[in-house]
């Protein structure tokens, strides 16, 4: 049985980060500093971010702060009595800022400085999936950093790999310079080398970076820093000159530096010496807490200086006598030197003359250790801080943030006495944040707080000196941040102030000749940002039913985040909208178009919109909606009367092909199948042309492009016509459009693009020079909408780009049509494309539909969204073209951008013969047009986005944070589509859909930042289960909390009780059981267990009870450990709940109301490790047993079968009476339950030893497979088979396949696939959660699908650059050492397969034709396989 394993969710969080300058964007600019003293955005640095095998390039951007709601108030309030902004008479230009009239006010300079209120955000610049485990990312300089000022990026790889990276100009991504490979070093040849992690450190100057590998080794990557370095070491190897490292080598440890250096814990290189040096922090004899009266302080600290050239490392400091729970490095800054080391209950600070100041952080670092320590003041002797998990990073020289694992910030300050540390203090903390991953300071006073299981969050530090009174000098202070600019993020904070306290001395202030003594202290104030959202590791997941509106979808419900930041995540498959009404008044099944058109003002004979605030967009006034019947069609214009009621003033025969506002928005511009027509703002008619060839009717208008003041029409013959409004006249005429060649040129497609970002405008570059502008109010209208382009698309596949009005070609491109990673110019002339002979006919790789419009959040970017009719939807994104050569060329005007794919998807197009034109073939035609349109779904949040109408409809986005997602939009089709503000909401869509007209907006809250649009209910705790009960439709969750532990002797006294206010006692898990309404996500009921006692596995069972007429009903199962000490062996038990249906208090909710009963609880002598049911009876584990029991009278357990299994049973399945054990040491084991007489009978087993952590029953037409997962994420599929002679008569499993996932996964679910064939029993999909918040999907291939990808999957592999240079076929093989060649056949890497959708159409042929197979075929194949569920 073959499978393909896709990931649908990838890595969630941020593991490893660096800060560094990667693109040309963080190069500093030249000061262009605008006339309105405008701060114009910079580029701090760039932040790239890692998770399991995700890797993302942010960008992290100062720009200027939006202007929030209250001052946008205030404004409007001002707009009406604005001095000395009246209009003059005649003076109506707009200026360029839209602000309705010349603004006089402007240019009166001003005299005191502006306080510029900025904000900092991410932007994503790319992120790519990799074949590798990332262990670490560095940034690094190299010798050609001198010459183009960009770092490089380092990269380290679960199998001791390091990649050296830089960015490519050329294809606006990463590109790898080399690789360097340890993984064949004698090091990872031991056993245990795969429980290894593998560190990566950087020197501060780039000089070397260092990997660290198991049996206490370094491997050492030297870098060369300048071109002399590598002069002297080319007559020495006669290298190649290209090359920026020198080879690297393997440091043995105990050979090299010193015998006693062994089980290093962590290694730092120190800044400020002249050769790299190291500090590594070391324990060569082990200990642990019961042998502390043998050992104790056995860590010790090394620095040693790395002469790399002589091979020679000189040890410059060595401490002894550290305490034995030491757990990292943090190297001081070159003003201090040395290190702070973090213990789990102190800090200790240690320089370079061994001297050690240490502050204890609890009571426990005096009963562990032998350091001295200074005295205390009774305040510092009662702190009770544990440093487990915690991070920690410099702020400035002397001053560094702890953040322990619960999320506190703390400021450190090293206080120094002349040259020596004299102690180290700790205030009081700053602000709360999730659990921290890692910190790094990203210059500029930010720190960046990287979370695997939370938002990860950029934080400024502000330090602020204000004046103390003498008395209160000691008392640290409480400083809350009340800034205007902390208005529009997303958390409050309570942020705090730590403080360092000066004494200045006021010398202008002298009184009686006295000078006053001020004291000033120093107080860091602390600012969020920006954050990257993350729902963090699935613990569990279920599928419930959601209501969207009145429509129910299923909903993934996933247990998600750790303490604080846990709760659930929603994901839906599709955007989720909600219809808010039906509109079937209106029509519109061929198109809708809600407009904004206002009624114009006469001023001096020239009709122009009143003047509106500027801080105000428009809401739309009118409807224009088209169908095609009754015959030869009709259009009607509605508007809204009274309160909410919609009426159709205006009707016209025929069919609209487009409108659109005109003239400033105060008239219609209105193209049908014959005419152009300009309508006043009521429907009455203004203008019309007819598309008439002399007396002859030119073909019907097909499709068009309207941008004020351009219209763009497109033929059924594919001939363009090309129309220009006049503002003075209020009318429309023919445009010349003799420079883009002969009139009777052929067209497929076009569309114009008005450039409000300025890219364009910025990268356009004219060798003409321009004509002496003229000043006519049409030039003021034209200047206020920025540029405008228009964009062509001929037969022949070339795409042009012409600038208006002028009509010059600034951009040209053959490469679209076959759909090429990276578009750039061709410099060629206008291509030629005259009508055929016999007439064209449309071919499958034709675009037909172009559309080239803004998509993002705060700042939109063009993207270029393509269509082809072979069904290939693509989009590009525009960005500045890289330095190029000087091309000769006969153009005289260049557009200096490239398009960069980002994304790509494939659909199955069912398509009529192009030959029927009849009547049905005309009714039946369904139109796929990509609609523009702003959305403002919450206030402060807006979309720019675009909409692909037909029988695939999609949305296409992209957030700040995310790059371009498409989602499907739920509905099978949808023929119109438009963004509607109609109704005064800025949040409104109105669809044609296959329920006829509705107004729809999306779901609240919901985050469309990843690949399936999802929504956090945070809780403030994790949970460990959750699974949803069909018969009411709640959901039922198990908590996981800590509470303090103690165990007691026989006479029930405690055996150990703390004896100081500094000491904790320990904790342990404990659990308790939360019935939740997921309407408002609220918790009905509870149950709590004993504080010793948590849920280890909870099932819904149908079991037999009196009281149903059925004779049997659903229970909640719970199987628990209760947890005695390390003395007494663990116990646990199995509960029993009822969910019953209880009389609502009115008061609190008027609906139904529910309460959990607990039906039965059964003891066991061992842990109840997990629970499922047979139809009737119960199933659950008890240490090595396996007991299948019946309910007896709805209060007992009464036991019927069991059967001896495992060492510890982690997972159990059940299918009709088959029964799947999977076990922690004995792998798998499948049993059958008989009734007469009750038995289990074990039917085969694995006999290998295998760590089992899920088993699942994989079934498709007539074959069952067994598929597990164990800890290392290696999924294996077992078969049964008696007939094959290797199962000894079918009493071993076989083992067709394992497949390396890398991360183990602890929850999954079977859910049914149904085919198109739709057999009578559907196959069964599985979907499976991860620690890393990755969730994935095993999918059955039929036979002849699976050879054909196979053979892909060895192209792909072979033939295309894998980021970073890695192998995807070593990532998924999986070590066997029991057999021959790798069981690597079987499973599909879906993360390899997906790169085929978007390469470009030449690759995708070339590769299939050498498999012997069909690109559309192929398509078709993996079309069938993807989609989440």
């Amino acid at each position: 049985m073959h499978a393909l394993r896709q990931e649908i969710l990838p890595a969630s969080g941020v593991e490893f980060t660096a800060s560094l300058k990667l693109t040309p964007a963080t190069r500093p600019a030249t000061p262009n500093v605008s006339t309105r003293h405008e701060f114009v955005s910079r580029v701090l640095c760039n932040l790239v971010v890692a998770r399991s095998s995700l890797l993302r390039i942010f960008e992290v951007r100062e720009e200027p702060a939006p202007i929030q709601p209250h001052v946008d108030d205030e404004r409007e309030r001002r707009a009406n009595v604005r001095r000395g902004t009246e209009a003059v008479e005649g003076e109506v230009a707009m200026d360029e800022q839209g602000d309705g009239y010349i603004n006089i006010a402007k240019s009166v300079p001003q005299t005191e400085p502006i306080h510029l209120s900025t904000v900092t955000r991410f932007y994503l610049v790319k992120e790519h999936r990799l074949h590798g485990l990332v262990t670490g990312i560095e940034a690094v300089k190299i010798v050609t950093t001198h010459e183009d000022h960009l770092d490089r990026l380092l990269v380290s790889f679960k199998d001791a790999k390091i990649a050296l990276l830089e960015w490519s100009d050329a294809i606006h991504d990463l590109v790898t310079v080399s690789i360097h490979t340890y993984e064949r070093a004698p090091q990872l040849l031991a056993l245990d080398s795969p429980l290894f992690r593998a560190e990566l450190r950087v020197d501060p100057l780039s000089r070397c970076a260092a990997l660290s590998l198991p049996k206490h080794a370094l491997a050492i990557l030297p870098f060369y820093q300048s071109q002399a370095e590598l002069d002297i070491m080319d007559q020495d190897q006669m290298q190649a000159k290209d090359v920026p490292y020198s080879p690297s080598f393997i440091l043995d440890l105990p050979a090299q530096v010193d015998s006693n250096l062994r089980n290093v814990i962590d290694f730092v290189f120190l800044p400020g010496f002249n050769n790299p040096t190291v500090a590594v922090l070391f324990q060569t004899q082990q200990t642990w807490t019961g042998r502390l009266k043998e050992f104790k302080d056995t860590v010790k600290l090394i620095i040693f200086t790395l002469d790399i050239a002589t091979q020679n490392y000189p040890i410059i400091t060595f401490v002894e006598g550290l305490p034995y729970d030491c757990l990292s490095l943090l190297p001081c800054s070159t003003s201090l030197g040395g290190v702070v080391i973090t213990t789990s209950n102190a800090l200790i600070y240690v320089d370079q003359s061994s001297r050690r100041v240490v502050l204890p952080l609890n009571g426990w670092t005096v009963r562990i250790s032998d350091l001295p320590l200074l005295a205390q003041t009774p305040a510092e002797h009662d702190r009770k801080l544990f440093l487990e998990g915690s991070r920690s990073v410099f702020v400035d020289d002397k001053t560094f943030f702890l953040i322990l694992k619960d999320g506190t910030v703390y400021p450190v300050e090293i206080v120094v006495d002349g040259k020596t540390v004299s102690k180290l203090t700790i205030s009081p903390p700053l602000a709360q944040i999730s659990v921290p991953s890692v910190a790094k300071s990203l210059g500029d006073d930010h720190i960046f707080i990287g979370s695997t299981v939370g938002p990860s969050v950029l934080l400024k530090a502000a330090h602020a000196e204000e004046e103390v009174e003498k008395d209160s000098l000691d008392t640290a202070p409480a400083i809350v941040q009340d800034d205007d600019q902390m208005d529009y993020d997303d958390e409050d904070e309570d942020i705090y102030g730590s403080s360092k306290t000066t004494t200045k001395t006021i010398a202008n202030g002298q009184t009686n000749g006295q000078a006053i003594v001020k004291n000033m202290r120093t107080v860091i104030h602390l600012s969020l940002r920006d954050s990257l959202p993350a729902h963090g590791p699935i613990a569990s997941m279920t599928f419930s039913l959601a209501k969207n509106g009145d429509r129910p979808v299923p909903e993934l419900v996933a247990a998600t985040g750790s303490g604080p930041t846990g709760g659930f995540t929603l994901f839906q498959r599709d955007l989720p909208v909600i219809a808010k009404r039906k509109l079937h008044i209106i029509g519109g099944a061929r198109g809708l178009w809600s407009l904004p058109i206002r009624q114009p003002v006469k001023a001096s004979g020239i009709s122009y919109e009143k003047a509106m605030n500027p801080y105000q967009t428009e809401t739309d006034t009118l409807i224009l909606s088209t169908d095609i019947n009754p015959s030869p069609g009709l259009s009607r214009i509605a508007t809204k009367s009274n309160k909410s009621d919609i009426s159709i003033t205006t009707r016209i025969p025929g069919t609209t092909i487009g409108a659109a506002p005109f003239f400033q928005r105060t008239a219609i511009l209105h193209v049908m199948t014959n005419a152009i027509r300009v309508l006043e703002p009521d429907g009455s008619e203004r203008q019309i042309i007819k598309d008439m060839d002399g007396n002859m009717p030119r073909p019907k208008i097909r499709a068009c492009s309207i941008s004020d003041p351009f219209v763009l029409i497109i033929r059924e013959d594919d001939s363009i016509g090309l129309f220009i409004g006049e503002t003075e006249r209020g009318k429309i005429r023919r445009k010349d459009m003799s420079p883009m060649g002969d009139k009777t040129s052929r067209y497929l497609t076009g569309c114009f693009y008005a450039d409000t970002a300025g890219l364009f405008e910025s990268q356009y570059k004219s060798t003409v020079s321009p004509v002496g502008a003229t000043t006519t109010l049409q030039s003021a209208v034209n200047a206020a909408n920025k540029g405008q382009w228009l964009l062509l698309m001929r037969p022949q596949g070339v795409m042009e780009i012409w600038t208006l009005p002028k009509l010059t070609l600034a951009f040209s491109t053959d490469s679209l049509s076959t759909l090429q990673n990276v578009l750039v110019d061709s410099h060629g002339p206008p291509a030629i494309s005259l009508p055929q002979d016999p007439p064209r006919k449309p071919q499958d790789l034709d675009v037909e539909q172009l559309l080239l419009a803004p998509i993002g959040e705060n700042s939109p970017r063009p993207h270029l969204c393509v269509f082809l009719r072979s069904g290939q939807l693509t989009v590009y994104e525009v960005v500045p073209a890289g330095a190029t050569e000087p091309v000769d060329t006969a153009r005289s005007s260049h557009l200096k951008v490239m398009f960069v794919k980002t994304a790509s998807i494939a659909f199955e197009i069912q398509r009529q013969e192009d030959g029927d034109k009849s009547i049905i073939a005309e009714q039946k035609r369904i139109s796929r047009t990509f609609v523009p349109f702003v959305t403002t779904p919450a206030p402060g949040i807006t979309y720019s986005g675009v909409f692909f109408t037909g029988d695939r409809p999609n949305w296409i986005l992209a957030g700040n944070k995310s790059g371009v997602q498409i989602y499907p939009s739920g509905h099978s089709v949808v023929h119109a589509f438009t963004a509607c503000s109609l109704w005064e909401s800025k949040g409104d869509f109105l669809l044609y859909t296959e329920e006829g007209p509705n107004l729809l907006e999306w779901v609240p809250n919901f985050q469309l930042d990843g690949p399936l649009p999802s929504r956090s209910v945070p809780k403030g705790r994790s949970y460990s289960n959750v699974l949803f009960d069909p018969s009411t439709s709640l959901i039922v969750a198990s908590s996981s909390l800590q509470a303090k532990f103690t165990s007691y002797d026989e006479d029930n006294n405690r055996i150990w009780e703390a004896d100081a206010p500094n000491i904790a006692d320990p904790l342990c898990d404990c659990s308790t059981l939360e019935l939740i309404s997921p309407d408002l996500w609220s918790t009905l009921d509870g149950y709590e267990f004993a504080t010793n006692e948590y849920i280890n596995d909870m099932a819904c069972v149908t079991l037999e009870t009196s009281s149903t007429e059925s004779g049997n009903k659903d229970f909640i199962v719970v199987g628990t450990t209760i947890d005695r000490g390390e003395d007494l062996a663990a116990k646990g038990a199995t509960y029993i709940f009822e969910i019953v249906e209880v009389v609502a208090d009115p008061a609190v909710l008027p609906k139904r109301w529910f309460k959990l009963r607990l039906r039965c609880r059964d003891d066991a002598k061992g842990p109840v490790t997990a629970v499922c049911g047979f139809s009737g009876y119960l199933v659950s584990s008890m240490g090595q047993k396996v007991f299948v029991r019946a309910f007896d009278s709805d209060e007992r357990l009464v036991g019927v079968a069991f059967m001896d299994v495992g060492v510890y049973v982690t997972s159990l399945r059940t299918l009709k009476n088959l029964l799947l054990i999977g076990d922690a040491v004995k792998s798998v084991m499948f049993v059958a339950f008989q009734e007469d007489p009750y038995k289990l009978v074990l039917i085969a087993k694995d006999t290998k030893h295998v760590c089992v952590t899920s088993a699942d029953f994989f079934f498709t037409d007539g074959e069952l497979s067994i598929v597990t997962g164990d800890e290392d994420g290696i999924i294996r599929i077992y078969e049964y088979n008696p007939q094959d002679p290797d199962s000894n008569d079918g009493r071993y499993l076989l083992l067709r396949t394992e497949f390396n996932g890398q991360i183990e996964y602890r929850t999954s679910l079977v859910i049914a696939r149904r085919t198109k064939d739709g057999p009578e029993i559907p196959q069964s999909k599985l979907l499976m959660g991860s620690p890393d918040g990755s969730l994935t999907s095993l999918t059955s291939v039929d036979e002849h699908a699976y050879k054909r990808l196979q053979l892909l999957h060895g192209q792909l592999t072979r033939n295309i650059q894998h980021t970073a240079g890695l192998n995807p076929k070593a990532f998924r093989i999986v070590r066997n050492d029991f057999v021959s060649k790798p069981l690597s056949k079987g499973i599909l890497d879906g993360n390899l397969l997906a790169h085929y959708e978007g390469l470009p159409i030449t690759r995708q042929n070339e590769m299939t034709r050498q498999i012997g197979t069909e690109r559309v075929q192929v398509l078709r194949d993996w079309i069938s396989l993807s989609g989440p569920w």
